[in-house]
């Protein structure tokens, strides 16, 4: 099996996707690896859109949240165009919108909140319990060895994330996963990051969207691709509650409360291995059975 790029070098090949292009005080450009895939993931997109708004922010406010909706496919082979408009700048509140365009359509846009450093009430629900610690948990390698039919679109892509599914992942084949309420992975950057907090914001953000959806087909046992579902994001929220490293372990406890009408909705918390509460997620998804067309 072909090695994917992984551990410093791929998280470099991340930072450099990541470093965007400033064309002018509000206007960036930024590039997709190319993988082979027919469409910009995701979480890249909106790693980028929160970079080039983090760009026009003081760097003493530091994200606290985004909200985001996928409009259309990116294309993987043409630049983003990103800009950048100033809703606010207050006291303690910075407010950006952030839009991404190809071929001068809007693919993804994005507005987010950055916020000066305060003290105020402090709590948290606990971690969950009885999860194994990520040294414990099978790696991506461990599953693509027993999934041989998978080594080749996992050596596509640079693995810049160590990913640890706790249960079954969504992508093996169809009957070979049980039905699950939960869905917990433990990820975190396969490498060092700076130490600049906007990054660590964008490389969670792009982290949040890898497995947050799997968790609708989770309850119901199913699978990604032929004999299951295929799937496209809708929108995302992303809240940070807490400092953190990305490239430090934390574990992605992900739900679905509801999935009806070709849509599912999944939440998901992080917290650290010493239980912190770092972040939430929820994103809603496309969902259709695979040969249905629309």
């Amino acid at each position: 099996m072909t090695q994917p790029l992984s551990g410093q070098a791929a998280v470099d090949r991340l930072l450099e996707v990541l470093d965007l292009k400033q064309l002018d005080a509000a206007r960036f450009v930024g590039e997709s690896p190319q993988t082979g895939a027919q469409r910009v993931f995701g979480g890249q997109v909106a790693g980028q859109a929160l970079v080039a708004a983090g760009r026009t922010v003081d760097p003493d406010r530091h994200v606290h949240s985004l909200h985001g909706y996928f409009v259309r496919p990116g294309d993987p082979t043409e630049p983003i165009e990103f800009g950048v408009e100033t809703i606010r700048d207050g006291r303690s509140f910075s407010v950006r919108r952030s839009t991404a365009q190809q071929y001068g359509k809007t693919i993804f846009f994005m507005s987010a909140s950055f916020q000066v450093t305060e003290e105020g009430l402090d709590h948290h629900s606990p971690a969950p319990l009885d999860v194994p610690p990520p040294a414990e948990v099978r790696t991506m390698r461990d599953w693509v060895r027993q999934y041989p039919s998978r080594a080749a679109s996992f050596a596509a892509a640079p693995q810049a994330i160590d990913v640890r599914y706790v249960g079954v992942p969504g992508w093996v084949p169809p009957g070979d996963r049980v039905a699950a309420e939960r869905q917990q992975v433990w990820m975190r950057i396969d490498g060092q990051l700076p130490d600049d907090p906007l990054l660590h914001a964008c490389a969670l953000t792009y982290a949040s969207d890898l497995s947050l959806l799997d968790a609708v087909l989770s309850v119901h046992g199913e699978v990604w691709g032929p004999g299951g579902v295929i799937g496209a994001s809708l929108d995302h929220a992303l809240w940070l509650h807490r400092p953190f490293r990305a490239d430090e372990w934390f574990l992605y406890d992900c739900v679905s409360p509801s999935a009806s009408g070709g849509r599912g909705l999944a939440s998901g918390r992080m917290f650290t291995e010493d239980g912190r509460h770092i972040a939430s997620a929820v994103q809603e998804g496309l969902l259709r059975r695979v040969g249905e067309r629309r």
